[in-house]
């Protein structure tokens, strides 16, 4: 693809996009591609032989060009082992491709096959254990991008004093946020962590989504008035659906995968410590002391596993309707997969109005830990008490509001977004179409638009066997 003599592009410019699609596992054409809408093209050009030669100066180098043999990848597939010792060669092709922003300290494309011919040579008993998984599919609808944020809490490491919290976008399959903190169950904590992120997009979903539980509650209700704020005509109507048994799919999906592929070597460490005298979560003291060391460390590892997750395709699924790809470029460019994005722009005044509402920011669940917990290191740990973060903060449900439909096919297939009410695109008229992404072609609009997509899930029958396949 010919630039024309145009001169290139800044650097600066041009080369957090071009890492962001080297994270995605872009081609070179598909960079130049998405290039051509961040540049000035009256003033600028960039073709492929440009393109290698700026990717030479970063540091940036395809699989072929490493060369790398089983032996070469072996230290580093050592340290990354006892992080993450269940994970399958798929997965570990992705931990060995880290891209720092600075274009130094670089762990560059590592070819599949030479990482699958390190797992027969080193690890043939965890290949058949990984082969022998038992996997269980459920199906779930989502009209489009935005249509709806599925959040979930995950109770398996309350043993350590920590608690994780998740939102996940379900048609792309983006991670929106996850988060540890020594609290999972605090209504003000969950919501400022969906308020962080729709502030940080500049947009939020149409309805959110999540199992009962009153931690939930200040998400549903904040949502809801918000999206009342924008849009009267939504008087009356809880914008939030209420998931039961078991049906909050994507976010159990997650915690499913989290369990196979992150967790084992954390919780080892974990384990280790505490069976070796290390750590007392009886002890005030000890919990201070590891809340203040090792949250923050665990956030930095939680924060680059959604990071590599939200830049790696899934792998192919023919069961599933489109889309397929990179969950960020699917979010971010819903149009180039042929999907709607139902993205509703927030007005900040709005935004600041809710927060101060429902959200308290002295309150002691957003304090790592008590702000004189160095002044009171030197007493006895008997005599130091942690407040309790959540049970004084109940935060009742709005009043009066009428839950939005619930559509569940003989199938089992279930459709819970806000469409069209609640009940999705055969039943949207152009009276009542949603206020959606300006550029969407109105064409597509309708029954047969690949937006309504069925999403199909692979899962395991137990949250030890979710995996991805070899």
């Amino acid at each position: 693809m010919p630039n024309q003599n145009k001169p290139t592009p800044p650097l600066d410019e041009i080369a957090p996009h071009i890492l962001r699609l080297w994270k995605a596992r872009q081609t070179d054409r598909q960079i130049i591609q998405e290039l051509q809408k961040h540049i000035d093209t009256t003033h600028y050009g960039i073709g492929l032989t440009t393109l290698l030669k700026v990717r030479k100066t970063m540091g940036l180098q395809r699989t072929r060009q490493q060369r790398h043999t089983v032996e070469t990848i072996r230290d580093a597939m050592l340290d990354l082992r006892a992080t993450y010792p269940n994970a399958g060669a798929r997965e570990m092709v992705s931990y060995l491709y880290i891209v720092r922003t600075n274009f130094t300290d670089l762990r560059v494309s590592h070819p599949r096959r030479v990482v699958t011919e390190y797992f027969a040579l080193y690890e043939p008993e965890l290949v058949r254990q990984r082969k022998a998984c038992r996997l269980r599919r459920r199906r779930f609808w989502a009209a489009g991008v935005n249509d709806l944020f599925a959040v979930d809490q995950h109770d398996k490491w309350l043993r350590f004093g920590l608690g994780l919290h998740t939102g996940i976008e379900p048609f792309s399959g983006r991670i929106m946020w996850i988060r540890v903190w020594h609290s999972n169950r605090n209504p003000q904590l969950i919501l400022s962590y969906y308020l962080n992120t729709i502030e940080a997009l500049g947009h939020m979903p149409m309805v959110t989504q999540s199992d009962p539980g009153s931690e939930n509650y200040g998400i549903a209700n904040a949502h809801t008035m918000l999206r009342q704020y924008h849009d009267k005509a939504l008087h009356g109507t809880l914008q939030h659906c209420w998931m039961r048994t078991k049906k909050n799919v994507m976010p159990e999906i997650a915690w499913s995968q989290l369990r196979r592929r992150f967790t084992p070597g954390f919780e080892n460490l974990l384990d280790h410590g505490v069976n070796s005298g290390w750590y007392d979560s009886n002890n005030t003291l000890q919990v201070m002391v590891f809340r203040w060391v090792f949250i923050p460390w665990l956030q930095q590892e939680l924060d680059a596993y959604q990071d590599r997750i939200n830049n790696t395709a899934k792998r192919h699924d023919r069961n599933k309707i489109l889309p397929h790809g990179v969950p960020n470029l699917i979010y971010h460019s819903a149009e180039d997969f042929g999907a709607l994005d139902f993205k509703i722009q927030i007005e900040p005044e709005a935004l600041d109005f809710v927060r101060s509402l429902y959200i308290k920011p002295s309150h002691c669940v957003f304090d790592l830990v008590p702000e004189d917990a160095l002044q009171l290191a030197d007493k006895l740990p008997g005599e130091i008490q942690l407040q309790d973060d959540e049970d004084e903060d109940f935060v009742p449900l709005l009043d009066d509001y009428q839950d939005l439909p619930s559509r569940e096919d003989p199938n089992g297939a279930y459709y819970m977004g806000g469409v069209g009410g609640g009940l999705g695109l055969d039943v949207l008229s152009h009276s009542d179409e949603p206020d959606i992404t300006t550029g969407i072609d109105e064409s597509l609009v309708g029954l047969d638009h690949a937006g309504l997509v069925v999403w199909e899930f692979s899962d395991c029958e137990s949250d030890d066997e979710m995996v991805d396949g070899w």
